[in-house]
């Protein structure tokens, strides 16, 4: 479905990254996989070369607009294009809200927020003179609101803003922008949650279990595929019914 495609996404070395980037070489698109350091991305590539694909590692802080600005240079570089981004990248740093320290609050948003803006700006640029392209931010089941992640779920809930923005101001150039909404994912992030709170949110889940990261990664496939080329500004929730 991607073949041909040139496809980004960050936050790749584990976890919904890893799943989304696994479900993308499947089929057939050539990859730029980012991460903090190039040694975390390492277990990735090979799995993803596995599937015969091209790929490359652009490592690098996501709240560091100069990240954005190589991944997009990479891609057109070494690809001659950019057709699709995926915004995985993402840290929590949960606690209380009236207790919460600026940093933890600062932190979340450079990442999520700020880190979102940034790759959404370079490739737009690309995507406007190309009159073609797919974007596509991971949200949170959490942008509703989540008790103890006030800078975690204000961060998400600023990114679909943000993607339904884009949606509008991209539209005439033929590049939609659709943000998807993961509820429990099993992933590092996820799993130090304790019993507890894992067990209400199974309660919520009309599937009766948590999902996995390829779960959000056949979503994203079906974004950034010819399937959805009428969809944009859209918010797509894949969490086994945690939202209704």
């Amino acid at each position: 479905m991607l073949k041909g495609k040139t496809a980004v996404i960050t936050g790749a070395s584990r976890g919904i990254g890893r799943g989304i980037a696994v479900c993308f070489a499947k089929q057939e698109a050539d990859l730029i996989l980012n991460a903090t350091r190039e040694e975390h991305l390492k277990e990735c590539m090979e799995e993803v070369r596995s599937y015969g694909g091209r790929v490359l590692a652009v490592a690098g802080d996501m709240s560091d607009p100069h990240t954005s600005e190589r991944i997009v240079q990479c891609a057109a570089e070494q690809y001659g294009k950019l057709d699709i981004v995926v915004n995985n990248a993402g840290i929590n740093r949960d606690g209380l809200f009236h207790k919460m320290a600026d940093k933890q609050w600062q932190e979340v948003l450079d990442v999520n927020l700020n880190g979102t803006f940034y790759l959404m700006r370079s490739a737009a640029q690309e995507m406007r003179k190309q009159k073609s392209g797919r974007i596509i931010n991971i949200s949170s089941a959490s942008w509703q609101g989540n008790f103890g992640q006030a800078n975690y779920a204000a961060s998400k809930a600023a990114v679909i803003a943000l993607t339904k923005t884009a949606a509008r101001e991209l539209g005439i150039f033929h590049v939609t922008c659709n943000a998807i909404c993961p509820g429990l994912i099993e992933t590092d992030m996820t799993a130090p949650i304790p019993t507890a709170i894992r067990q209400n949110m199974l309660d919520k889940i009309w599937l009766g279990h948590s999902g996995q990261p390829e779960d959000i990664g056949n979503a994203a496939v079906f974004l950034a595929s010819d399937l959805a080329a009428y969809i944009t500004g859209e918010v797509l929730s894949v969490g086994g019914g945690l939202i209704l």
